[in-house]
């Protein structure tokens, strides 16, 4: 409903209806119907391929919360009822398709058209429910551009310390959702004002007396021009892998990221992007003057277009030329040929010169790499003969 009220396409559709969990299975059948949250009037019916799940819930009244994160138990309730259990205000209306109507109970309309984040009823009660609120209301409003409401605010500071009872997967996906948005410079803003962000990422701790510092963090997230969270963590997380001390102790670089993949358990993609980022940032500043053979090692990775924005977002926050973004930008764009060409020699082509494998092999075949990619040998031939005068040199 608030989607619709504001102009936007839903990703999904939550049905809630009168009907009992039975009901719904006796009307859908039990073939297509799922029993698998019927302790809390939620039915699963599968609508095929072009459909897929839909999750029917009963409205219902939430009893107890006794672990902050779930309901104890639910009892069948009214659509009004169902409405005040809810998070805020503009989440909680209904769409009734039959009678083509709002139900609106909590003023969600009101706060939708004044771009407001309110909680339905006592935000303390809200938070005290379900922790994870605390970030969803964070994410609406910024990712909606809406103001959030005083009350609301206050609770969330006193209950900032109580997030870590959610799970980290739940975390996680919050974080992606707010980081992988355009508005993310505001979430963290939000973040860091109402306390929550020294709680999920306390090592950034280490950066929060370093006004300069958080400029930059916050022009360079603004400044990003991709959707993806790996790269606006590496940016949110720039300062504190170069300056972290940790429980009295400084920690290498990219420890800092490495902890926080684990802590909320980021797929391996996600940990090893966020720590390759952070590991070369800082050569995409001046690629210009970087050797071609290391930089062009970079460029032929993966996630070198992501390098490369989050390197022109920190030259933007920095304020400096774009000179170095711009040349490692042109070689990227190079063809496949000039850029990644096929190298000369492989470990076989030295055996079968005669060499006797070693640890000398990548130490060879990488400088025949490095004379290939500067130019000065082009085949195989001139290859065995650099390897022929450097063998021993090692």
């Amino acid at each position: 409903m608030r989607d619709l009220l504001l102009g936007k396409e839903s990703k999904d559709f939550d049905v809630a209806t009168n009907a009992t969990p039975d009901q719904v299975r006796d009307l859908f059948g039990h073939e297509r119907t799922l029993p698998i949250g019927a302790s809390f009037g939620v039915i699963t019916v599968n609508g095929g391929r072009r459909r897929g799940q839909v999750e029917v819930a009963t409205f219902r009244t939430d009893v107890s919360y006794s672990d902050g994160r779930r309901p104890d138990a639910v009892r069948f309730s009214s659509a009004e009822e169902d409405a005040q259990r809810r998070d805020f205000t503009i989440n909680g209306m209904f769409y009734d398709p039959v009678e083509e109507k709002i139900l609106d109970f909590v003023g969600g309309r009101r706060d939708l058209k004044h771009g407001l984040v309110r909680s339905i009823g006592n935000p303390y009660l809200r938070f005290e429910e379900d922790k994870l609120r605390m970030l969803r209301a964070v994410r609406f409003s910024s990712t909606f551009a809406f103001d959030l409401e005083l009350a609301t605010q206050r609770a969330i500071r006193e209950f900032a310390s109580h997030i870590h009872v959610v799970s980290a997967e739940r975390i996680a996906a919050e974080m992606r959702r707010m980081m992988a948005d355009k508005h993310r410079m505001i979430a963290v803003r939000m973040l860091r004002d109402l306390t929550l962000l020294e709680e999920l990422l306390p090592e950034l701790n280490a950066v929060v007396g370093h006004a300069l510092r958080w400029s930059e963090t916050y022009q360079s997230l603004e400044s990003l021009r991709v959707a993806d969270f790996r790269a606006a963590m590496a940016l949110l997380l720039r300062y504190a892998c170069q300056h972290c001390i940790l429980n009295g102790a400084p920690l290498r670089p990219i420890e800092p990221a490495a902890q926080i993949a684990t802590r909320w358990k980021l797929t391996n993609d996600e940990a090893k992007t966020i720590q390759w980022l952070l590991r070369h940032e800082g050569q995409i500043g001046h690629a210009q003057e970087v050797a071609w053979p290391v930089l062009q090692r970079l460029l032929i990775e993966e996630p070198a277009p992501l390098l490369i924005e989050v390197g022109r977002a920190v030259q933007l926050a920095k304020r400096n030329s774009l000179q170095g973004v711009e040349y490692a930008q042109s070689r990227i764009e190079l063809p496949e040929e000039d850029l990644n060409p096929q190298p000369l020699l492989n470990g076989g082509d030295l055996i079968e010169a005669g060499y006797k494998p070693g640890p000398q092999f990548q130490r060879v075949l990488e400088a025949v790499r490095d004379e290939q990619l500067e130019r000065r040998i082009a085949t195989s031939a001139e290859a065995l003969a650099f390897v022929k005068d450097h063998w021993n040199q090692g």
